[in-house]
């Protein structure tokens, strides 16, 4: 039998005692996870700002969440290979939250999570991502995708819109009223930087497409601004209040400061420590929780597929649980493993979680050498990064392949996810996708549960024919509530004018509850009909379903017996 304990069993910073303490771990490994580090951190940069920037937040917190949660989970967690930080999954979960309840809002939220993330390692929740069907990832995967890139336009295009509608299509139709300001030097800047990327990817470079795109961007909105057409850049558009009281452009050159989450005050000035508001920050909350747990072990999955290692599931809830409960104190929102960073790692020659810890640390790196430089950012270039991010994202090419040949169940599935993900909520999307996969997937078990009489087939009955009035029906499939009532109401049809029916239920696997009942009512009205029933040769499952239920024979009515060559011995008996 396979070893399923990394699913099942929990452990303490699992991936990094397995790869630096139960493993040799020397000078050659320290070198590999420090350039791979270095090269993700790279990666991490822009991208952190601009999903901060994406959730309506100043980009600093992005990097804060990236090197507090990112340090914790590659300490704490269970995948040796993935990277932590702010993911493009979270922004329309998170964006709702900012603008309703603040930073304050957002950050306590995100404590709540990881209070979630932990009781779920702790209930050995890790094994569960193995029943979320593949349409439901996709589908609502592809819906946050394009709503983070319609969330880009405004910045690419440098439209004039203050504030973006919360509900979709009144986004689309803000944007579109809007395209009359359309700023060409924000387009030509956004346009070159998304060229960059995607002709970098093309030269197939071990530089990381990331760095030389968003030098073309800075170079672009330079030259335009020395022509006199300005571009929003990050240190046009936010600001940091110093030390001395005096304002400064874009982000903090220093460390945040230790902060209780509850302490920040709501838009409206109120207080965020109250009953009503923990109330409504609770959805928001689990689903973060959900979707961080999701994401993390399914890029734990691919990992695995891509190095030939078991990540340990519940330890990867675990890390990821505390990473989201330290990265609130420090401005820090929330988080998960992002798998092109994560792989970006991988293929960079990462050995171990120190990779990721070295990723953490460039960010640090960034937030104290570089927030003068990281001003000059244009406001459009980080809108192409999150637009590449987007498109591969949505995972274009297996959304295609499924509907072109997945069944038809599945092809729905996937619609429904992705329109729900879009138009109304992914916590929706996501629970009508599983409960319409769990529907389907028991309508087509239930179908595989037939009847069929094999009264005439010798290699069942031997040579002497059954009595007469007397039927040998075989039974295949499970018994349960979707199927049972089917099969005994096609059972009781047979029942007037026979003697008797053999039901030969060795291809019965499982008897639930609801195939019990209708077992039972089936018998009585057998009975009535004066046709006597006898069980042949049960598994194990509808066995000791049957023995809890005290079901005892009746006789003339209802008998069991262990083989089919024993129910039909005592049937040409009784003949």
């Amino acid at each position: 039998m396979a070893d399923r304990s990394h699913l099942t069993s929990l452990r303490f910073a699992s991936a990094l005692t397995a790869a630096c303490l139960k493993e040799p771990y020397g000078r050659d490994r320290l070198l590999r996870d420090v350039l791979a580090g270095l090269s993700v951190g790279i990666i991490a940069i822009p991208l952190s700002m601009a999903l901060a920037v994406a959730i309506g937040v100043s980009p600093q917190y992005g990097l804060y969440t990236g090197m507090i949660a990112g340090l914790v989970i590659a300490l704490t967690g269970g995948s040796r290979f993935s990277v932590s930080g702010p993911t493009a999954a979270f922004v329309v979960v998170l964006q709702p939250v900012v603008y309703q309840f603040g930073l304050g809002g957002l950050l306590l939220a995100t404590l709540m999570a990881g209070v979630i993330l932990v009781l779920m390692a702790v209930a050995r929740l890790g094994r569960f991502i193995e029943y979320i069907p593949e349409p439901v990832t996709l589908g609502f995967t592809a819906g946050i995708a394009i709503v983070i890139a319609t969330l880009q336009l405004r910045d690419f295009l440098g439209l004039q819109v203050t504030d973006l509608p919360p509900h979709y299509l009144e986004k689309l139709a803000a944007l579109a009223t809007s395209l009359p300001t359309l700023h060409w030097p924000s387009l030509l800047t956004g346009a070159v930087t998304l060229a960059v990327l995607i002709g970098w990817r093309r030269l197939g470079s071990a530089v990381p497409g990331h760095l030389p795109a968003v030098f073309a961007g800075v170079a672009v909105s330079l030259l335009l601004s020395q022509a006199g057409h300005p571009v929003d850049t990050i240190g046009s558009r936010f600001s940091f209040i110093l030390p001395d009281g005096s304002t400064g452009a874009g982000i903090p050159p220093f460390f945040p400061a230790f902060e209780l989450p509850w302490q920040w005050p709501m838009p409206d000035g109120g207080s965020l420590l109250n009953l009503d508001t923990l109330r409504a920050l609770l959805p928001a909350a689990f689903t973060i929780a959900m979707l961080g747990a999701i994401e993390s072990l399914l890029c734990a999955v691919v990992l695995d597929g891509m190095s030939g290692r078991r990540h340990n599931a519940n330890g990867e809830l675990l890390g990821q649980g505390l990473g989201n409960l330290a990265a609130p104190f420090f401005g820090g929102f929330a988080a998960t493993a992002a798998l092109a960073r994560s792989a970006a790692n991988f293929r960079a020659g990462a050995t171990s979680p120190v990779a990721a810890m070295v990723h953490a640390l460039v960010l640090m790196a960034a937030v104290l050498f570089l927030a003068r430089w990281l001003s000059y950012l244009p406001m459009a270039t980080m809108a192409a990064l999150l637009l590449l991010v987007a498109w591969n994202m949505s995972e274009a090419h297996k959304v295609r392949e499924l509907l072109a040949r997945a069944p038809k169940q599945d092809v729905l599935i996937l619609l429904v996810c992705l329109s729900l993900t879009v138009l109304l909520d992914m916590v929706i999307a996501i629970a009508v996708g599983i409960v319409l996969a769990s529907l389907l997937f028991m309508q087509q078990i239930a179908a595989m549960t037939r009847i069929s009489d094999v009264s005439s087939q010798r290699k069942l009955v031997g040579e002497t024919p059954l009595p007469e009035g007397w039927r040998l029906i075989k039974i295949s499939g499970p018994l349960f509530f979707a199927a049972a009532e089917r099969v005994f109401d096609e059972l009781l049809e047979q029942c007037p004018g026979q003697r008797g029916l053999i039901l030969y239920m060795d291809g019965v696997p499982l008897l639930d509850a609801g195939g019990l009942n209708a077992f039972l009512k089936f018998a009585d009205l057998a009975a009535r009909e004066g046709t006597e029933i006898v069980v042949a040769d049960l598994q194990f499952q509808p066995l000791r379903t049957l023995a809890r239920a005290s079901v005892q024979p009746r006789p003339g009515q209802l008998r069991f017996t262990g083989t089919l060559a024993e129910a039909l011995e005592t049937v040409g008996q009784a003949a």
